[in-house]
């Protein structure tokens, strides 16, 4: 393995060539120079041995004109063991010779590459950049000084020119830090991810064994890189003999192109790199239906960074249809979150690539994933996210999620969180979820990158963030995953934070807690309490009658275009509201000294004589009207009850409420109850789960709302089950405030400190 210091020292040249670009371009631009010219040299570098070779062959099954462009690729790849080639005349130094048509010369020799490559390349939309740099004059001097590089496969190794790319990308994208996050994660963060994917994972260590690793948003394939080089690397690498297949889908093109070259670079399959968006907008393009791009593929080992609260209104339509015709056969099963959010999609994507679990005879799938807090608790029960949560925990796939600190990416400062999910537990992990704590886990850096403002500490100088180097945060984040226990705790000093030095460093934080799977869900019963209403005879009250819909819509008609039957009708809706007006004041004057009704059925019974009286049907619609709250009826908690046909109280919808009652604790998962969808909208039986879990409500409503509302009662049929992972507050821990004295001696000591800077100033 080449000494790092020697391939930095590679780097740094190709980084000091941006400063060529001066003027035409910004430094946060120089990367769409500088990262093509980089893989076009290489390839460059990689092809020289075969050039001549592969043109004379190219030329001679061209003129047996037998065979088609794409037979003709895959013979000349076969014959000398390549996987890309290049046709054109020219290499990077013959390209110098005419430097009048350099520009053409080298759009000429892109066009000669294969296929694969050239999709690729030509998604760097490098022939903009050739124009610009040939009108700035600047073309010659740059493509000069790239030549003159020697990245040859003799000098530089592939692992190592994919460490020495990877560098370089990271520093360009660093460098154009307002863009880097919407495709680029940080490289610890990552390192983080990888390690705790492979802890005390047995599947990682078997020699000769065929690893599939995926990454469904792999922008420039950090994820994967890191992956590679943790289990291939040839000196620290987990299992240097494994063989290992890296797969990535990618819809941004520049971070697809970067992607791809790095795998070329490597030396390894680039049709596994696929562009695309991942959930899909059902539309063709580039040969294929847009959407997965992996279709038959499933996969060991998953790693995501999906974009944060990103609408998903451009895949609306085929993830919904997806969902609605093939339910949990497809990706979309349980749920949809709302569509401001589309984060859950993608994990519920990697779990559709999974390997069938050990225990159906398979091996199984480990899965990394970043989110924001969303998706810890975004939804109500019975909501799209609700259920996506509900479904993974029920069916034990979610194995820890790790609460990193804030201000370590690039275009967001906001807190983030590593979801850890697998169909291949530890038997100790079984029915569990470890929630660690991470957030003080952060080294201040001494520049910022855009949002990025701390890094967790990987036992490195972090890129000269710290020159002096930084505790390995990595690790212990690592050992307390692999402990699995349940309350641990470390001190700020122990943690080895910089953030804040004035806090107390003895301070002890707990960072980590171990759960049973059914403590994150929740029923949510309706809880209802019974109408109660007086009624009077007012003038008042039959203003608000004649106000209401059903008194007003007596006089209109329904007719349309016959105009006497319009009229006609009108006439006698006006006859109808007269002589239920007339009825009314009739009932007036025994509520002239503001009596008031307070039994619904005695009124009733009143309205009835005084309607037969006057020979007209009181019927269900009228009678409905009269009685109503805000006509004849008013709220009063002191009424008796309003009670239907059976007796039964009637509930009041302004008094409903809702409660979140914990499931039992001796409740097994899954619970007995289907996930609602478009073929059994409000249709799903809650009666299997109702007979493990209605004693149990009962005896909540007893002891949390009866002795305030004695009236209330559960209405059982609207019964919802609800998930969340309220991290916050599990690790929540009440610090009492300062002594009064304490904070009033800090007051006097500010003051003193303001008054002497005044006599200062006015001196």
């Amino acid at each position: 393995m080449k000494n790092y210091e020697a391939l930095k020292q590679q780097g740094d040249v190709i980084w000091n060539i941006a400063n060529l670009l001066r003027g035409p371009y910004r430094p946060p631009q120089y990367r769409r120079v500088m990262i093509p010219l980089t893989v076009l040299r290489r390839l460059d570098c990689v092809l020289e041995s075969s050039k001549d070779e592969v043109i004379d062959y190219h030329r001679k099954l061209k003129a047996d004109g037998k065979y088609d462009a794409e037979t003709i690729e895959t013979m000349i790849n076969h014959r000398f063991k390549l996987s890309f080639h290049n046709t054109s005349e020219f290499t990077f130094q013959n390209l110098l010779g005419d430097a009048d048509k350099l520009a053409a010369n080298l759009n000429n020799y892109i066009a000669g590459f294969s296929a694969r490559a050239r999709k690729i390349i030509e998604k760097f939309k490098f022939d903009e950049e050739i124009e610009k740099l040939d009108e700035a004059n600047r073309l010659f001097e740059v493509v000069k000084q790239v030549a003159a590089i020697d990245l040859h496969p003799d000098r530089i190794t592939n692992i190592e020119m994919g460490y020495l790319f990877e560098d370089l990308v990271r520093r360009f994208n660093e460098q154009a830090n307002e863009e880097a996050g919407d495709h680029f994660t940080p490289r610890e963060v990552i390192k983080l991810m990888v390690s705790i994917l492979f802890t005390h994972d047995d599947l990682v260590y078997r020699e000769g064994k065929v690893i599939k690793i995926y990454d469904p948003t792999c922008g420039t394939g950090g994820m994967l890189s890191e992956s590679d080089k943790l289990i291939l690397h040839p000196e620290t690498g987990l299992n240097p003999g494994a063989n290992l297949q890296l797969f990535g889908q990618e819809y941004n093109p520049e971070s697809y192109a970067i992607c791809g070259s790095d795998l070329m670079i490597k030396g390894e399959e680039v049709k596994n790199i696929v562009f695309g968006n991942t959930l899909g907008t059902g539309k063709s393009k580039e040969g294929f239906v847009d959407g997965d791009g992996h279709p038959d593929e499933r996969f060991h080992y998953m790693l995501a960074n999906p974009p944060f609260g990103v609408e998903w209104k451009p895949e609306k339509d085929n993830v919904t249809r997806e969902h609605n015709a093939f339910g949990f056969k497809g990706r979309f099963g349980p749920g949809l979150p709302r569509i401001n959010d589309g984060a859950l999609l993608f994990l519920l994507h990697m779990i559709s690539k999974m390997r069938p679990a050990p225990e159906k005879g398979g091996d199984g799938s480990r899965i990394a994933v970043v989110f924001n807090g969303s998706p810890l608790f975004t939804g109500d029960a019975g909501s799209g996210e609700s259920n996506i949560r509900r479904w993974i925990i029920e069916n034990d796939m979610l194995e820890a999620v790790i609460g990193l600190p804030d201000q370590l990416f690039y275009n967001t400062g906001i807190y983030t969180y590593v979801w850890i999910v697998t169909n291949r537990k530890r038997a100790e992990r079984a029915g569990k979820i470890q929630l660690i704590n991470a957030t003080e886990f952060a080294r201040k850096m001494k520049k910022s990158l855009g949002d990025k403002r701390k890094r967790l500490g990987d036992g490195t100088d972090g890129s000269s963030t710290e020159p002096d180097g930084s505790p390995n945060h990595i690790a212990v984040i690592t050992r307390l995953y692999a402990d699995f226990q349940h309350d641990a705790r470390m001190t700020l000093g122990e943690i080895e934070t910089n953030i804040d030095p004035k806090r107390d460093q003895t301070k002890s934080l707990c960072v980590s807690r171990v759960f049973d799977n059914r403590e994150f869900g929740y029923l949510k019963i309706t809880v209802e309490r019974p109408l109660r209403l007086n009624f009077a005879v007012t003038d008042e009250r039959i203003q608000r009658f004649q106000t209401g819909t059903f008194f007003e819509s007596l006089a209109i008609s329904l007719k349309r275009k016959n105009k006497a039957k319009i009229e006609e009708e009108i006439l006698e809706g006006k006859a109808a509201q007269a002589a239920i007006l007339a009825v009314l004041q009739t009932l007036k004057p025994a509520f002239a000294e503001g009596q008031l009704v307070k039994d619904r059925k005695i009124f009733e019974g009143q309205l009835s004589d005084a309607f037969k009286a006057a020979d007209l049907t009181l019927d269900l619609p009228l009678k409905t009207a009269l009685l109503a709250a805000g006509a004849l009826g008013e709220k009063d908690p002191s009424a008796e009850i309003c009670r239907d046909k059976k007796g039964n109280p009637e509930p009041d919808a302004d008094l409903r409420d809702t409660e979140n009652v914990p499931l039992p604790k001796d409740i097994e998962l899954p619970l007995p109850l289907d996930y609602e969808s478009k073929k059994n909208k409000g249709k799903v039986d809650v009666d299997p789960l109702l007979k493990l879990v209605r004693a149990h409500c009962e005896a909540y409503l007893k002891a949390e709302v009866l002795p305030y509302r004695p009236d209330a009662w559960i209405e059982h049929n609207k019964i919802k089950v609800g998930y969340e992972i309220p991290f916050n507050r599990h690790f929540y821990e009440y610090e009492p405030p300062r002594p009064l004295a304490a904070i009033e001696a800090d007051i006097e000591q500010l003051e003193s400190e303001i008054m002497a800077m005044l006599k200062a100033v006015t001196a």
